[in-house]
């Protein structure tokens, strides 16, 4: 047993693998106690396990993580099994007598964060958790019914009234850390894809908290000042590339919250570029809002009548789209970039979404598994309700009868075919195979899905 002069304080680290801005970690550090960093791999019944994709950055950030402890005097401990008996073991070999944690909210994470409260609290065990995840808590931003918001206008309006504007903490200069308990390995975990080793078209990411920051200050410097007329050109880099980052917590939304006001303030982004970014932003907060109020988000219909909805089951159509083969240019080259680099651009996601959903009119259940397995981005409130939204399922969704045309989308947003050559040599003749013809014709397929809408709404 590892027993420290003072109780040490357990810093159970989950999505929120950063030192600065990240509440857990600086109150437990302003304690002056020493501290244990623990990362438990729970993949247990009860809370989503991450897909391959997730798991390759998950590895990654990870690392990132332990070295950056290191620097300041901590260390991080790996536990993998189920939550709750893991920190009653570290506890009982510890002595400690407090967890601070960051709050999740998918359905499994709040009840078992929960259980886990109730049981450590009953044997005098102190438990704190923080937001380091949101601008707001999910209960913090409610309509006037009292009841959770269905649209992201009114949503974002109250939203932006109530936000804090408190300044993101600084990381910990120093940690006064317990005696170091004993750790698993992070290779045991084979996290990392092997026997085939399929990643490595990731090589253009960086994980971990100075990735994140490095990301950000590009995007400041280049893409953010012409963001609202850019950010729908798959063929231009034109977006943030954060999404993963903020999913793993290595930057928090606080962070670019005041990135983006700081860089207004001294004229480095306009405020209207500022505020077009700022709304993506909240974007992701809606959908945290709907996952914290609708826990089944990701496996039922927000509007239960599309319950009795006719999808089809079509394994060789779904297939074809997994391997970007459908003979669509757009949503080829948004799944072949998928599938090589675990991302892809937000307008081809849309596209090729509602390919799947209304040319192929396949469950988009279906595509929101293939997409959490397949993105290092894969957070279930984005990739649950953006999948509604485009099925015409979700709050605030796009009407079902709304179906995007992906010859027509190709031509407005890849207006010379630069996207679609980059990742289909068949398309440049670097290729020796030849392209599939088209597998649906798209306007008797879009025919096909209204009729199947139609008899919902009659």
């Amino acid at each position: 047993m590892v027993m420290a002069a003072d109780p040490p304080v357990i810093v159970w680290f989950r999505r929120d693998l950063r030192l600065a801005d990240n509440p857990a970690l600086a109150r437990a550090a302003a304690a002056g106690r020493p501290l244990i960093c623990l990362y438990i791999l729970d993949e247990t019944a009860g809370v989503r396990r991450e897909g391959a994709a997730s798991r390759w950055w998950l590895d990654k950030s990870l690392t990132s993580l332990a070295r950056d402890l290191e620097t300041i005097g901590g260390h991080l401990v790996l536990r993998r099994g189920v939550s709750a008996a893991v920190l009653a073991a570290l506890i009982a070999e510890t002595g400690a007598d407090s967890v601070f944690w960051n709050r999740l909210y998918d359905g499994g994470s709040v009840e078992r964060d929960a259980a886990i409260k109730a049981a450590l609290g009953a044997t005098g065990v102190e438990c704190r958790s923080f937001n380091a995840a949101l601008l707001n808590e999910p209960w913090e931003v409610i309509g006037k019914s009292a009841g959770p918001y269905r649209v992201f206008s009114a949503y974002w309006r109250a939203a932006r009234a109530v936000s804090s504007s408190a300044a993101p903490d600084a990381a910990p200069k120093r940690l006064v850390a317990a005696p170091r308990p004993r750790s698993e390995t992070l290779a045991s975990w084979n996290l990392h894809p092997r026997r085939p080793d399929w990643s490595q078209g990731f090589a253009g990411w960086t994980p971990g908290e100075s990735g994140a920051r490095q990301r950000l200050d590009a995007f400041l410097n280049d893409a953010a000042n012409a963001y609202s007329s850019r950010r729908n050109r798959p063929d231009v880099e034109g977006t943030s590339r954060l999404s993963p980052h903020l999913h793993f917590g290595e930057i928090g939304p606080r962070q670019v919250w005041a990135a983006i006001h700081d860089a207004a303030a001294i004229g480095r982004v306009s405020e209207r570029e500022g505020d077009t970014f700022l709304r993506e932003l909240g974007w992701r907060e809606f959908n945290h809002h709907l996952l914290f109020h609708r826990p089944d988000l990701a496996k039922n219909n927000l509007d239960a009548r599309f319950d009795t909805f006719a999808w089809r089951r079509d394994d060789g159509g779904f297939e074809a789209w997994t391997r970007g083969r459908t003979g669509f240019a757009m949503v080829d080259a948004g799944m072949r970039q998928l599938w090589r680099t675990g991302w892809m651009h937000n307008r081809a996601r849309m596209v090729a979404a509602s390919f799947l959903v209304k040319d192929l009119m396949i469950d988009w259940r279906r595509g929101e598994a293939w997409f959490w397995d397949t993105l290092v981005d894969a957070d279930i409130a984005n990739n649950a309700a953006n999948w509604q939204w485009v099925a015409g399922s979700g709050a605030d969704a796009a009407p079902f009868f709304r179906v995007f045309n992906p010859t027509l989308q190709a031509e407005k947003f890849d207006p010379d075919g630069s996207y679609a050559r980059d990742w289909i040599p068949e398309l440049s003749g670097s290729s020796a195979g030849a392209y599939p013809p088209p597998i649906v014709d798209h306007a008797l397929a879009r025919e096909r899905a209204l009729t199947a809408y139609r008899s919902l709404t009659t």
